[in-house]
């Protein structure tokens, strides 16, 4: 592993906390070239910078992930989050944080996951429903692997019948609902997946001084490491070294398909793990 100086793990935290979890291509290579290393030694090495973004109360067990494109040359950080005061299912798990920071920046290829542990059957499912899972190299602190051989006989989207993929390119068509929702909000309820329930869903967080945080439903085969569009917004949060009670929020809104609105529940729960007394505005898709 590299030895990264504080002063140089400082900068690029600062860096990829601006950015929301990325980092760009622009500076994977400067510091390949620095260093005179590969892509893989230098995802390992920055591993301790993504368990920093990690917030886990419960545990005290900070994990970081990095996800990688060998398409694009971009990474994408990932850390765990959890909520006191809520059911611990609703924990967002590193390596589903990496892949969400992947997905809501329009990536459609993984190549590489880094991990400071070995992943839990949770995240290895998780893992699962991405495009093309079988031919991501996992990157553990003591040997790199495959999922088909982390998650053998292993059930998945074809099993249901479902030919899409998370990280497929989603159908963007506009919604003929009449609905009064910012456009961004509404292209990443169009791009949310949910092939299972039929639940497209999506977050918006507006903050007053902090930009906006978006979050999008990432349904699982398995239903249980699905992650809620809330949850994906928050992580987003997370990465930008941000909390819902460190910002002043302007408003949250939920936006959902009308026939199901499963999602009102698990974003009030969530919600209620924190001090502050938020409300959110749901808008419904018919």
């Amino acid at each position: 592993m590299l030895t990264i100086s504080k002063e140089l793990e400082q900068e690029l935290q600062q860096k990829i906390q601006s950015n929301g979890g990325v980092i760009p291509k622009t500076l994977l290579d400067s510091l390949m070239a620095r260093f005179d290393v590969e892509i893989k030694p230098l995802l390992q090495s920055l591993l301790p910078i993504a368990a920093k973004f990690s917030i886990a109360p419960i545990s005290n067990f900070n994990v970081g992930a990095i996800a990688y494109s060998s398409v694009s040359g971009r990474a994408y950080i990932g850390s765990n989050l959890e909520f006191n005061h809520a059911a611990l299912c609703l924990v967002v798990h590193a390596e589903q944080s990496a892949i969400n920071t992947a997905w809501l920046n329009g990536e459609t290829h993984i190549s590489h996951i880094a991990i400071t542990d070995a992943p839990c059957g949770h995240c290895r499912q998780f893992i699962n429903e991405v495009k093309l899972s079988e031919q991501i190299e996992i990157l553990l602190p003591n040997t790199n692997t495959s999922l088909p051989e982390l998650l053998p006989h292993s059930f998945g989207p074809a099993d249901l019948g479902n030919e899409t993929r998370l990280l497929d390119i989603s159908d963007l068509r506009d919604s003929e609902a009449n609905i009064t929702v910012t456009p961004l909000l509404l292209k990443h309820y169009q791009a949310s997946y949910a092939p299972y329930s039929g639940n497209k869903s999506a977050v918006e967080i507006k903050t007053a001084k902090h930009g906006d945080f978006y979050g999008r439903y990432a349904e699982n085969v398995a239903y249980n490491p699905s992650l809620s569009p809330l949850q994906s917004a928050l992580s987003q949060m997370a990465l930008s070294g941000l909390s819902l009670d460190e910002v002043e929020v302007v408003e949250i809104t939920l936006v959902e398909t009308e026939q199901y609105k499963n999602q009102s529940g698990v974003a009030d729960v969530v919600l209620g793990s924190f001090t502050g007394n938020y409300e959110i505005k749901k808008a419904y898709v018919s």
